[in-house]
């Protein structure tokens, strides 16, 4: 996918958790992230949400969880505008099916996307389950993303099924605790190491990843460019591609 330079502007962001801690502090944090796609756009070309956009998502054939409807407005009504929305699950929201793409035009991504933006080398993903390690997680993931789970999941009435699943979310917070909400130094660091192993295969220009919960930008080497997107929990960050360049940045809350 390639735009010249002066039309380019890219945004990326993730882990905004709507849903979590109880409706009331979702709904601070909801507004807000619908203020900031306000703002976006009117020169967004492309808009990228890495993942954990909601604490908890299920969809029954014929019932979703109730609220989001701003955010979920606001999605449906920049793809009527023509700017292409790419959501990737994440951990907390990868049993999205058919409902949010059909009913809002997102584009979803189950896996990492490799994608060339203005001869620029991306590699996009939320981050969870990357690289050798996390073996507790990755066999989690497995049977979450096992269909036949998901069948015997959907048997239970939605009442009882999603307030085990919210439960489960809010006490399985890996990245809310305290001693993780540190950046641990690049050796330390899963994402990064992983990014160095990526680069020893092949080029890249910039790493984008969610995941972390911390907003990380570093340079991995003179010519190319990691960054953590943070959340919007509690540091409100995004990314945004100019055509050349990408930058970690805050936004204001009111």
């Amino acid at each position: 996918m390639n735009y010249s330079s002066k039309s380019t502007k890219i945004y990326f962001a993730s882990d905004a958790h709507l849903g979590f801690p109880n409706y009331a502090e979702s709904l601070k944090r909801e507004k807000i992230l619908v203020q900031w796609l306000n703002e976006i756009q009117h020169d967004a070309t492309e808009i990228y949400l890495l993942g954990d956009m909601f604490d908890f998502w299920f969809e029954y054939k014929r019932v979703v969880p109730r609220g989001f409807t701003r955010f979920l407005g606001k999605l449906s009504e920049l793809s009527d505008k023509g700017i292409p929305v790419h959501f990737f699950t994440g951990n907390h929201d990868m049993w999205i099916f058919d409902y949010l793409p059909t009913e809002t035009g997102i584009i979803l991504h189950r896996n990492r996307q490799i994608r060339e933006i203005n001869g620029k080398r991306f590699f996009i993903a939320h981050g969870d389950g990357l690289g050798p390690e996390d073996f507790g997680f990755k066999i989690l993931k497995r049977i979450f993303k096992n269909k036949t789970a998901q069948w015997f999941f959907a048997r239970i009435h939605p009442n009882i099924a999603i307030k085990i699943a919210l439960r489960w979310s809010q006490h399985n917070r890996y990245n809310e605790k305290p001693e993780h909400q540190i950046f641990m130094g690049t050796d330390n660091e899963r994402l990064i190491q992983y990014a160095y192993r990526k680069l020893n295969e092949q080029h890249y220009d910039f790493f984008v990843f969610g995941h972390r919960h911390i907003p990380i930008e570093i340079k991995l080497n003179d010519t190319s460019t990691f960054i953590n997107l943070g959340d919007w929990l509690n540091h409100f960050t995004y990314a945004v591609f100019d055509g050349n360049n990408i930058k970690l940045k805050k936004f204001d809350v009111p």
